[in-house]
């Protein structure tokens, strides 16, 4: 099995712009990455992930990185199409992601495993079939399944909290630092975040004044 994690590391996570300047942006985005690669290096059973970049990176020695400039969706398909043994595609963005929780997407024998997001993406995959394709776009997920129906290959779905919490907006925050136990968590907390609570009992992430 090959797995891939694609990153940008060019101007990421512009949607946390409103909380995040464009350094830290960047900071935080290479700390999820790296929560996830060190969640796969210890998940018992898969190979060693390939970095799959927009642009040239440096990760921690032993850790390859393939850089293909395209958009996610064409890189990815080529990473599928360019392979001869099952695929697997894990966002880089899951700050929640531990080896147990990706156990259960790697367990399933199905020709194509389903990890959605919240949002009805698709925050990782695991490819069998030859014919599975990805058109990565806001409702994933849906797509994905159909895409799977449509070259006769069966799904399992992975319904996994961890699996399902990627981070791309200000609100994702809270989450991290609930219920996160990586480098991730404690970067926002370094930075100023902690779980506020606002007059209508709702929660958020709110950071200190410096």
């Amino acid at each position: 099995m090959d797995v891939v994690v694609p990153f940008s590391p060019t101007d990421p996570k512009s949607r946390l712009s409103p909380v995040l300047t464009a350094r830290e942006r960047r900071e935080f985005a290479r700390v999820l990455l790296e929560d996830v690669l060190s969640a796969l290096a210890a998940t018992a059973g898969i190979p060693e992930p390939t970095v799959l970049s927009t642009a040239a990176l440096e990760v921690d020695p032993g850790v390859p990185v393939r850089v293909d400039d395209r958009a996610l969706t064409p890189a990815v398909n080529d990473a599928l199409a360019s392979s001869s043994d099952p695929v697997a595609v894990v966002m880089a963005d899951l700050a929640l992601a531990t080896p147990a929780a990706l156990s259960r997407l790697f367990a399933p024998d199905a020709d194509v495993v389903l990890a959605p997001g919240r949002r009805v993406g698709t925050n990782a995959i695991v490819a069998r079939h030859p014919a599975f394709r990805v058109d990565y776009h806001g409702a994933s997920f849906l797509d994905h399944r159909a895409a799977a129906a449509s070259v006769g290959a069966d799904v399992a779905v992975v319904d996994s909290h961890r699996l399902a919490t990627d981070v791309d907006e200000p609100a994702d925050l809270v989450e991290v630092l609930a219920h996160g136990e990586g480098a991730a968590a404690d970067w926002l907390r370094d930075h100023g975040f902690e779980v506020g609570e606002r007059a209508d009992g709702t929660v958020h992430a709110r950071r200190h004044e410096s």
